[in-house]
């Protein structure tokens, strides 16, 4: 058995040693469906959305949208991790 083969088989264990629970993963398979961009454009509409707000005076509702940004690129990253090294790395094993 070579090196590679002994990493992938680490790899298996350990990701099955840590495998998440039946809420997580459903969370995972359903977040995976999303393609990632789509919070990247839901982070740029909020800042978009949040100018004109604040451009038409409703500054308390700006700042209220403008907070949206940093949990949409946030969720964006979490929907990334999850298509590269969410749980779902052990099944396609």
């Amino acid at each position: 058995m070579n090196q590679t083969e002994n990493i992938n088989k680490s790899n298996s264990k350990e990701a099955q040693q840590h495998s998440e629970g039946s809420v997580a993963l459903a969370i995972e398979e359903q977040t995976a469906k999303i393609p990632s961009d789509v919070f990247l454009w839901a982070a740029v509409g909020s800042i978009g959305t949040s100018l004109i707000l604040h451009i038409t005076g409703k500054k308390d509702d700006a700042r209220f949208v403008g907070q949206w940004v940093a949990p949409f690129l946030l969720l964006g990253v979490y929907n990334k991790l999850v298509k590269i090294a969410g749980s779902d790395r052990v099944s396609r094993s």
